[in-house]
């Protein structure tokens, strides 16, 4: 439950001029502002139209007040919405008046903040709050919508359920030995915990599509000059992002452009070619593009398809990143677009030019993640809930083998305990102070 009692208000509508804009107050002294406000007492969840006094009675502006009572409200508190015109000035001045009553400005996402405390929330579902404003695509809108309407946090919540009655199971067993419950030898425990591995490792691959709807894909083109690496970035913007000419070196900098492969959000960065030069500007160029590089969940090696490959380049790319051969201009050879499959990566044969096997190239894209447009089940996720699943998957697999292997039965309950920890940061039952912070932090101010 919220300890602080501070009644919160902050100017809810984007910065800027438009036709409205809302005061959004929250808080124990909500009631009494409102009476000094609109010199009346608000209706429960009743659209009213009134004038804002000011405290030398003169009107301030003159709109629509909306009262929703706690604890049923969006934070749990009382609550204020005061939908005035959209000036600037004219919300700054409401926004003044309120403050003068008692209310403080609020933190950046504290209304939010405050309905977790308030459990009219958990926190995947207050972070699915700011996915949802923050979403750039139809699809991402979609499933923002299903994390906050808790079908990512019911996921969870069904395995840290399936976790506590294994727990109970298996301590019981340590616990009670002369009742001589044999969970170690009657597969009872083995069976459950194969069948929840199951269930998480569905959960993570629905995870980390939501992940990719949320941050994107990061994808960095690589190569040596003149490889085709500005035309490939124009031709996956649908526009002349960058300068295209036959003079090799033409980009130096980097080029960053952001584009939806069927609502899976790409970040493509084209980068200097990558060779040898005295150039200073030049070496500029290359030195930010291996800073790219490090930092790319896929590299896009662009080959001129008139080479047998490009090894050279490829010594100085990280082996630890997903890598696609791509390899341009297909047309001066006559040859068909294909993909094929090598030991070292996947080779993509294309030609910009003609716009010959883009569609390849793009649907191996969405496939080597993992992407499924057609998927209606698909909530979003972050980084941090991918790693929560991770660790605790790993836990569970650990508490498997130490129950198969060692027949440790206060090993497997120590490593399930610590599973549950896992996953119950992800709605919030087991959380720290810090990380509720950065959490709320990202958010806007009138959220």
């Amino acid at each position: 439950m919220l300890v602080n009692q501070d009644t919160i208000a902050a100017i809810a509508t984007p910065p800027g001029n438009g036709g409205v804009g809302i005061i959004r107050i929250s808080g124990t002294k909500v009631t009494e502002i409102a009476q000094k406000i609109l010199n009346k007492s608000p209706e429960a969840r009743q659209a009213i139209f009134s004038s804002f006094i000011n405290e030398d009675k003169t009107i301030i502006d003159s709109g629509i007040c909306l009262y929703f009572p706690g604890p049923a409200s969006y934070t749990g508190e009382d609550i204020l919405e005061l939908q005035g015109h959209g000036g600037s000035v004219v919300l700054d001045m409401l926004l003044q008046r309120v403050i003068s009553l008692g209310a403080r400005i609020a933190n950046p996402g504290e209304f939010t903040e405050r309905a977790f405390l308030n459990g009219k929330l958990d926190l995947a579902q207050a972070e699915a709050v700011a996915d949802l404003i923050e979403s750039t695509t139809e699809q991402s809108v979609r499933s923002a919508q299903k994390s906050m309407q808790g079908v990512f946090s019911n996921q969870i919540n069904d395995i840290v359920s399936e976790l506590t009655q294994l727990r109970v199971y298996v301590e019981a067993a340590i616990d009670f030995v002369d009742e001589e419950i044999d969970f170690l030898t009657d597969g009872v425990v083995e069976i459950r915990i194969i069948r929840l591995i199951e269930k998480i490792n569905e959960i993570k691959k629905t995870a980390q599509q939501g992940r990719l709807l949320r941050d994107g894909m990061t994808v960095v083109l690589v190569g040596k000059p003149n490889a085709g690496k500005s035309s490939l970035l124009n031709a996956l913007a649908g526009h002349e992002a960058a300068i295209v000419t036959d003079i090799a070196g033409t980009t130096r900098d980097i080029l960053r452009e952001r584009i939806q492969l069927d609502g899976m959000p790409l970040h493509i960065i084209d980068t200097a070619g990558l060779r040898d030069s005295d150039n200073l500007i030049e070496q500029e160029g290359i030195r930010r593009a291996h800073l790219e590089i490090q930092k790319a969940d896929k590299i896009l090696l662009l080959i001129d398809a008139r080479d047998q490959g490009d090894e050279e380049v490829l010594k100085t790319l990280p082996s630890d990143i997903p890598l696609i051969k791509v390899f341009n201009k297909i047309d001066l050879i006559n040859g068909s677009p294909r993909i094929e499959k090598t030991e070292s990566a996947y080779s993509c044969y294309i030609s910009v030019k003609k716009d010959s096997g883009m569609d390849l190239l793009k649907e191996h894209l969405k496939e080597s993640v993992g992407y499924d447009a057609a998927a209606d089940n698909v909530f979003l996720a972050r980084r941090r809930h991918i790693e929560a699943i991770r660790v605790g998957c790993e836990l569970v697999e650990n508490a498997l083998s130490q129950l198969r292997v060692n027949k440790a039965g206060e090993l497997v309950a120590e490593d399930l305990r610590l599973a549950q920890i896992s996953f119950s940061e992800i709605t919030g039952t087991v959380t720290s102070d810090e990380l509720l912070g950065k959490i709320f932090s990202s958010f806007c101010i009138g959220k």
